[in-house]
């Protein structure tokens, strides 16, 4: 049967208080609200540092048992070393993460948009890692969209992150047992905008049809801004039918009042 997993990127935004948490919540209670709704989170956060060890024994003690925790590498390992002698910083960085036991789910790799396709260096990475887990690869520079990145990430099966940034539309790409998607909004504005019924709707057809082959399905929502992510979610969880009777029921109550407001945020900068 194939795992299918829909949630956000991030869960602890204080712009959706009011759109989505309830105006007098702490951020200490975020996670346990969340949880009502979704069993997987991206853990973004872990991409501008190296939380501690334990941090990671925190995360993996809050949620239940099937839940999964995505981890998005650390941006020193694709940033700043852009890969490069891959065991300096795996080793800091994947036995923290493993630390999440059986709640751990793909290690997601953003490679930087300035960096040019390096075919060598992509297969010595995924060579060092440790194995046993999904690692899944989002390419923001298209010199890597090439038929031998796609060979190597087949190899070992790893995954072509499909994703959606800035009016940008990434090749549809299956290279190994599973796949991993990221939205981040769906105008040329990052991490804003929400997605309509339409185009949410043909998501879930190429989720249906993915599974019947696929033994995972990833897929997270990154436009934060307004609390779009948490909707747009809900609501691809309701056509794809992993919805519970309790996220159906808030997806037709409060889709549109978490949707009022006006946009905050769109200044900030991120990766």
């Amino acid at each position: 049967m194939t795992d299918i997993r829909i949630g956000t990127s991030g869960y602890h935004y204080k712009h959706w208080i009011g759109r989505y948490y309830p105006e007098d919540i702490k951020p200490a209670g975020m996670l346990s609200w969340y949880l009502r709704d979704f069993d997987t989170v991206e853990l973004n956060n872990t991409f501008y540092h190296l939380p501690k060890e334990s941090a990671f024994d925190t995360w993996r003690d809050a949620v239940p048992s099937d839940f999964l925790y995505a981890v998005k590498g650390s941006r020193f390992i694709t940033h700043m070393i852009k890969l490069k002698d891959p065991d300096r910083g795996i080793v800091n960085f994947v036995p923290r993460a493993q630390r999440l036991g059986r709640k751990l789910g793909p290690i997601l790799w953003q490679l930087p948009p300035g960096w040019n396709v390096n075919v060598e260096r992509l297969e010595e990475f995924l060579r060092a890692l440790p194995k046993g887990i999904r690692y899944a690869f989002e390419l923001r520079n298209q010199s890597w969209m090439t038929d031998a990145v796609l060979d190597v990430l087949k190899k070992y099966d790893a995954a072509f992150c499909i994703y959606e940034l800035a009016g940008y539309h990434s090749p549809i790409e299956i290279t190994a047992s599973w796949t991993y998607i990221r939205l981040h909004g769906p105008t040329s504005f990052k991490y804003q905008g929400s997605y309509t019924n339409r185009q949410l709707e043909q998501w879930a057809k190429r989720i249906d049809d993915w599974k019947r082959t696929l033994r995972g399905i990833y897929v997270y929502f990154d436009n934060d801004d307004s609390a779009y992510a948490v909707n747009n979610a809900l609501t691809l969880k309701e056509l794809v039918g992993t919805a519970t009777a309790h996220e159906t029921q808030r997806v037709s109550r409060e889709t549109g009042r978490r949707l009022v407001g006006t946009a905050c945020c769109s200044a900030r900068r991120r990766a």
